[in-house]
């Protein structure tokens, strides 16, 4: 503050040395026809000046309440706060207002031309001019009080709105903690009435929007249990007294939980305009959690995380943009897997991932590393015109099913080596510009299907290893599939 205080002396300095040069550059004939001038028009003077000072402070007012951020219901946070005016303030301004009020007056007299009239005539051209110059002072004196009082109003309208946001942020505070104690209710509606409140706190408020995705995504990562398709014995003998809630119950909560997330992470609605409910640049930490039917179809993920989380059911991935990593290692999909014309701009990581259901990822478009090291695709891997802009790694996968790399586009390195394919292996069409290894790569035993290898690989069938061959010879079951 004392550094301000130490600026702003040189500066008011400085100003006040240009503006006496200014007046020093005035000819000295030329006072006499300003003195009249001001004399004559004084008040039109003092109101274009008010004028001035009243559209430059409305100005400056009116570019500080434009507002920074998304509208929210909750009060705004005060504004930088107001620097204690310095002390020498008031002493100056009046040394001010004085000098102001004696250049005036004493501009004035010099105007008064000698000998001019009666002496009664001068003495009252005198009080005339000093009646003027008081009246010039006392002008500035006015815009200095107009400041002081403007300021003094600032002051007000800051502590009422420190006030009202402290007010604000406690009631924001309590109705968070009310609704997080409702989610560790044993009653499922009241976790659910949890839920929609922590929703439509986060809709009101924006800055708190994370916290509140954060507290539904460690809800979703607690232990849990599906249900049974049928009810067991115990569960059809009727309701025990016990602690834990209802699986079935549970499911529903959970079901909610999802949409509520998915609902706020879709940019546009159903047919295509905007979403007035979009939370831009949520961060989604779901690790090892159990998911339901999960439906992130059409999403924006910022920050997404789901290693070693169970996908129960389907899992919609279709047309989700992923602009930060995306985190599937070790992660278990129980059902079909949709990552259909997804987008990953960062590090895709599926590695150590299992893929019970087929898993498809059909022009999909992948920026940065694709990571399937080790993955397991038991049902059909569809990845026709899938693009790899970065390097694709599927070392050690293993493909029960068919490897469907139908028109698939690779412009780094295609690393399949130590892969096993069961199933059928088909990389028609697809594209390597930086090439393909399948080193230690192996199909399995048995008659196979049609396979159709990229250029320059074949399967030894004495070794079932895929093997590199001149690019010359004609790779084994290079014909379409019928």
């Amino acid at each position: 503050m004392i550094r301000h205080w130490k600026a702003a002396t040189p500066a008011a300095a400085g100003a006040a040395a240009l503006l006496a040069a200014a007046v020093a550059l005035v000819p000295g004939r030329l006072w006499p026809t300003l003195g009249q001038l001001i004399v004559g028009h004084w008040l039109v003077l003092l109101l274009a000046v008010a004028g001035v000072a009243g559209l430059t402070v409305g100005g400056v007012l009116w570019r500080r309440s434009q507002p920074a951020v998304e509208a929210s219901a909750a009060p705004a946070p005060p504004q930088r706060p107001l620097r204690p005016l310095p002390t020498w303030i008031i002493p100056v301004g009046a040394l001010v207002v004085a000098g102001v009020t004696w250049a005036a007056v004493w501009g004035l007299q010099s105007t008064i031309p000698a000998g001019s009239g009666t002496a009664l005539q001068q003495a009252q051209l005198r009080v005339e001019t000093i009646r003027t110059g008081l009246s010039v002072g006392a002008g500035v004196g006015a815009a200095a009080a107009l400041l002081l009082a403007l300021r003094r109003q600032q002051v007000t309208e800051r502590t009422q709105q420190a006030t009202e946001y402290d007010a604000g942020e406690k009631r924001v505070t309590e109705l968070y903690v009310k609704a997080a104690e409702q989610l560790g209710s044993d009653k499922a509606p009241v976790r659910l009435a949890g839920l929609y409140a922590l929703e439509r706190l986060a809709q009101d408020n924006p800055v708190h929007r994370q916290s509140i995705v954060e507290v539904i995504c460690a809800y979703l990562r607690m232990p849990y249990t599906p249900p049974a398709d049928k009810p067991s014995a115990e569960d059809a003998a009727g309701p025990e007294e016990t602690t834990q809630p209802d699986p079935r119950e549970e499911r529903q909560v959970r079901l909610a939980a999802q949409r509520i997330l998915a609902r706020h992470l879709r940019p546009t609605t159903a047919d295509g305009t905007p979403s007035p409910t979009y939370w831009k640049g949520m961060t989604v930490d779901l690790t090892e959690a159990t998911l339901l039917d999960a439906d992130f179809a059409g999403c924006v993920l910022n920050d997404a995380s789901f290693g070693g989380a169970t996908f129960t059911g389907t899992a919609r991935f279709d047309g989700a943009t992923f602009t930060g990593d995306a985190r599937f290692s070790m992660a278990t999909f129980t059902g079909i897997a949709w990552f259909v014309e997804a987008t990953f701009t960062g590090t895709a990581r599926f590695d150590g991932a299992t893929f019970t259901g087929d898993a498809r990822f059909s022009m999909a478009t992948f920026t940065g590393i694709a990571w399937f090291v080790e993955a397991t695709f038991t049902g059909t891997a569809r990845f026709d015109g899938a693009r790899f802009t970065g390097d694709a790694r599927f070392s050690m996968a293993t493909f029960t099913g068919i490897a469907w790399f139908v028109e698939a586009t690779f412009t780094g390195t295609a690393r399949f080596g130590g892969a096993r394919f069961t199933g059928d292996a088909r990389f028609s069409m697809a594209t390597f510009e930086s090439g393909v290894a399948f080193v230690d790569a192996r199909v399995g035993d048995g008659d196979r299907g049609v396979d159709m290898w990229p250029a320059g690989w074949r399967v030894d069938l004495d070794t079932r290893r895929v093997v590199h061959v001149p690019v010359t010879e004609k790779p084994e079951g290079d014909a379409e599939p019928k």
